[in-house]
């Protein structure tokens, strides 16, 4: 009977001792949250692009007021949010789809992260990404890829695709943008003959198809020439010759590139008549004239989302722009990227907030129903979760168009809403 007695006191004490060490190891694994640990949002793009690295940092920027306003209220508890970032390089030809995919799977599966801000930079990567969300049932508000096939996908399968949001300007909303200033040009400047040229990328192949399928071969312009270039073209002569000799007036240029700032050195030393207007990644920013000079003077070129750049007429752009230039100590030189990131973060805030929640199926909800005038204009959300864009910041998000002048100076000439003078024709 003793020794039965001591079994059993072993036995009691065998117990507690477990209980004590679930309940520790339950305290102390590294996946666990308590009420004063950060909120952690994944930032997971090409953070050596300058559009990854302005966005990360206007991110960062959110970040820092909301957690100086003192962080995210969840109930009865208030907690900052921790920024844990990873390189995805998909913007490197040499990085494969499937290299970028699997390190941002891995990224997810090792970082404790309860949503995800600007995601995967090119459109293949970032569709072929859109499953593993669903597999982790991870927020994402994606701020760079541009791709319209997303929105397909969430209204076909909205159960599987559900957790992807985007705060950019998409490819549909560019070719828009675009057939609308085309359409602006020709009854402000009489223009009708187009040269399309356009680097040999998912999305820019993309946006030309919808600017010729929705616009142009239905209209009465005549397009004079077509061509696709790799991203390390530096040659573009040949086409820009052909242009100039079939009486181009515009010449619709469509470049991420760094290598595109060769077309428009060579569409300058050309003496060229023809508007050149698109999105050439190297003419966005403030640092371009410094760069490049007089060459690019009477450029016209396409800020994918305004606080981009800045608006006279529309003040939280501005003050997003300048803000950003007093905790950086630069302005910000991508025209795609940095503002909707900015909105990524707040747009997250307020569904939190509204849920008192986490979890994602409840924090989706939320965000479907944003609506916010922000840096951008007003944020609200179509039903392909996509934030829509306009012509008014204070009924839709707005992309703009300026204008580099003869004395270096960035000139909003788009929308009519915002526009701060005319569109010059070169001389």
């Amino acid at each position: 009977m003793k020794g039965t007695a001591t079994f059993c006191s072993f036995a009691g004490i065998g117990k507690r001792l477990l209980y004590v060490v679930i309940v520790v190891g339950v305290l102390f694994t590294p996946h666990s949250a308590h009420a004063n640990d950060p909120l952690v949002l994944g930032l997971a793009t090409s953070l050596s692009s300058l559009e990854g690295r302005e966005s990360y940092k206007a991110a960062q920027m959110a970040v820092d007021e909301i957690n100086s306003w003192g962080g995210v209220q969840i109930g009865q508890t208030r907690r900052d949010l921790h920024i844990e970032s990873v390189d995805l390089g998909g913007h490197l030809p040499d990085i494969s789809i499937q290299e970028a995919v699997s390190t941002f799977e891995h990224f997810i599966q090792t970082r404790h992260i309860d949503a995800l801000i600007v995601g995967p930079f090119r459109s293949e990567v970032f569709l072929a990404a859109l499953d593993v969300l669903d597999k982790y049932k991870v927020p994402m508000i994606s701020s760079i890829a541009m791709s319209h096939a997303s929105e397909y996908m969430v209204l076909k399968n909205k159960d599987q695709y559900k957790y992807h949001f985007r705060t950019c300007l998409d490819s549909k909303y560019l070719a828009n943008y675009l057939v609308e200033v085309m359409k602006f040009l020709q009854d402000t400047l009489g223009c009708s003959k187009v040269s399309i040229m356009i680097q040999d990328v998912a999305w820019a192949r993309t946006t030309a198809s919808l600017v010729m399928k929705l616009y142009l071969q239905r209209s009465e312009w005549t397009v004079v020439g077509l061509n696709s270039f790799s991203s390390k073209a530096v040659t573009y002569a040949s086409e820009l010759k052909e242009a100039k000799a079939r009486g181009a007036d515009i010449i619709l240029a469509i470049f991420d590139s760094s290598k595109s700032i060769h077309l428009v050195h060579q569409w300058s030393d050309m003496n060229s008549e023809a508007l050149l207007f698109g999105f050439i990644s190297p003419l966005v920013g403030s640092k371009a004239w410094s760069s490049y000079g007089e060459a690019i003077a009477g450029t016209l070129n396409l800020v994918f989302e305004l606080g981009n750049i800045p608006s006279l007429k529309y003040y939280p752009s501005t003050r997003f722009y300048n803000a950003y230039k007093r905790a950086y100590g630069q302005e910000i030189q991508s025209g795609h990227g940095p503002a909707p990131s900015y909105e990524a973060v707040y747009i997250l805030k307020q569904a939190i907030e509204k849920t008192d929640s986490l979890d994602p199926d409840i924090l989706i909800k939320a965000i479907e129903h944003t609506d916010r005038l922000g840096v951008m204009g007003r944020v609200r959300f179509h039903q392909g979760h996509q934030v829509v864009f306009g012509q008014d910041p204070h009924e839709a998000s707005l992309a703009c168009v300026f204008q580099w002048t003869q004395d270096g100076e960035r000139k909003v000439v788009y929308p009519p809403s915002i526009a701060e003078g005319e569109i010059i024709q070169r001389e």
